[in-house]
């Protein structure tokens, strides 16, 4: 990844004080997982452009654990690419930071003087072109951007998501960098770090003076932090409350969230179905088995992610390591995938699949199909997925985006249906379905889960 930020203010060689970076010095800066090298590609009294090159070693992506669990758990079990947009957002606080923080001490009076910038930056990831009307113009950017084909021998595999954009304005250097710091990371939604309270702190920094005025000022801030409930609410209340009534969040926040809603529904059919032993498969963290951790219905209880960080967190959330002997002969967690047979999901009363199907390859679905239902056929499954039509409603999607980047695919009401009839009369289960979440007219519910019952 690439950027380039020339200027023709008179002279042109300011940019070169206002950066602290000489343009007769190459100079590097070392990254959490590579470089990031700073050099001058010209630099005259006329013109002068400054360049910020990533050099990401994967190796090192791949070692390094420290904050990137997540991250590497993503790399590793899918074949969607690392983010790029983040590490540039991080290299330009380290490469820059006088300049983003607005000092200047050979030439203090330089960071309050507004230039004419080009910047141009290369293999930038963008979810959709109407994102960045929405970021920059309102700012008053000129853009221009080109995308490439992901194969220029197989051009039916369409676009690829990464893009070189242009900008041209006229402002200071740290409100440029502030502006492409926030935006890089808004236009990708994706970390190579956990994100935590912190960020809304380094959003405010980084969007004084702009960001209060910008009319979608909302949604930058919860692009920003990943839609995460806890920080949105807090960002809320520390950034939007001059347009929101602080008691109507509060109130608001306080209903169960979408995810809730799922976890509770595949409780409650559990509980009604007189299973005592259930298997959660896709686990995650351990919410669902939480909840059955609590009802002394259910006396046998299994966890199984394909992630095995996903376990580890499963574990610390759940304090297996000093429950009591009780608790750890009642529960067992281990590493899986419902595209394998696998002895282990035998002898459970029920099964549990609360948003997993969908994060499974289409053409692998007939051996997910064969596993669960013909192979460990428990007398109950339940099972959640998105309701496609519902997507139209998610200000964060756009036409023909998933809700979620490892989502394979997402179905309508009729599609879950469909397929719901196809197991029951291959497998012998009857099923019902039930919608999560607030329905709405000629779309639906967010969520939809079935109940198979032998």
């Amino acid at each position: 990844m690439l950027l380039e930020i020339t200027t023709t203010h008179t002279p042109a060689t300011d940019l070169g004080f206002l950066l602290h970076k000489h343009p007769d010095n190459i100079q590097e800066k070392k990254l959490a997982v590579g470089k990031a090298h700073i050099f001058y590609s010209e630099a005259n009294q006329n013109r002068c452009t400054a360049c910020l090159l990533l050099d990401i070693n994967p190796i090192e992506v791949i070692k390094n654990k420290k904050g990137m669990r997540h991250f590497l758990k993503e790399n590793y079990v899918n074949d969607r690419t690392y983010t790029s947009n983040s590490f540039m957002s991080t290299a330009i606080v380290k490469s820059f930071g006088s300049a983003i923080n607005g000092t200047c001490h050979t030439r203090p009076e330089l960071p309050s003087t507004k230039m004419p910038f080009e910047v141009r930056l290369h293999a930038v990831n963008v979810e959709n072109e109407e994102q960045l009307e929405k970021l920059f113009k309102p700012l008053g950017y000129e853009i221009e951007y080109e995308r490439y084909d992901l194969d220029s021998q197989f051009t039916e595999w369409g676009t690829s998501k990464t893009l070189t954009l242009s900008l041209k304005k006229t402002t200071t250097l740290q409100e440029l960098l502030s502006q492409l710091y926030v935006f890089i990371l808004v236009l990708d939604n994706q970390r190579h770090y956990w994100i935590a309270e912190g960020e809304i702190d380094l959003l405010k920094r980084r969007g004084k003076g702009w960001l209060d005025t910008h009319p979608e000022k909302e949604w930058i801030v919860k692009r920003f932090l990943k839609y995460i409930p806890e920080l949105t609410y807090s960002a809320k209340l520390n950034l939007l409350q001059d347009e929101e009534d602080v008691n109507t969040i509060q109130k608001k926040e306080k209903e169960p969230n979408l995810h809730q809603k799922r976890l509770l529904k595949a409780f409650q059919l559990l509980k009604k179905s007189d299973a005592k032993s259930v298997l959660d498969v896709g686990c995650g963290e351990g919410k669902l088995l939480k909840l059955l951790l609590k009802d002394s219905q259910f006396q046998k209880i299994g966890g199984t992610d394909v992630a095995f960080s996903e376990l580890q967190k499963a574990n610390e959330k759940l304090y297996l390591d000093t429950a009591s002997p009780y608790i750890k002969e009642k529960i067992t967690l281990f590493q899986s995938s419902v595209t394998y047979q696998d002895e282990r999901f035998l002898d459970y009363d029920a099964i549990a699949l609360v948003e997993v199907i969908e994060h499974i390859d289409e053409e692998r679905l007939e051996v997910f199909e064969k596993n669960i239902f013909g192979y460990a056929r428990p007398k109950t499954v339940v099972l959640s997925t998105p309701n496609s039509e519902y997507n139209v409603l998610f200000e964060k999607l756009y036409a023909d985006e998933f809700r979620h980047d490892d989502h394979r695919f997402e179905w309508s009401r009729e599609e879950f249906k469909n397929w719901c009839q196809k197991i029951s009369k291959n497998y012998g289960y009857d099923f019902e379905i039930f919608p999560v979440g607030e329905e709405i007219e000629n779309v639906g519910a967010p969520s939809q889960t079935v109940l198979f019952k032998l």
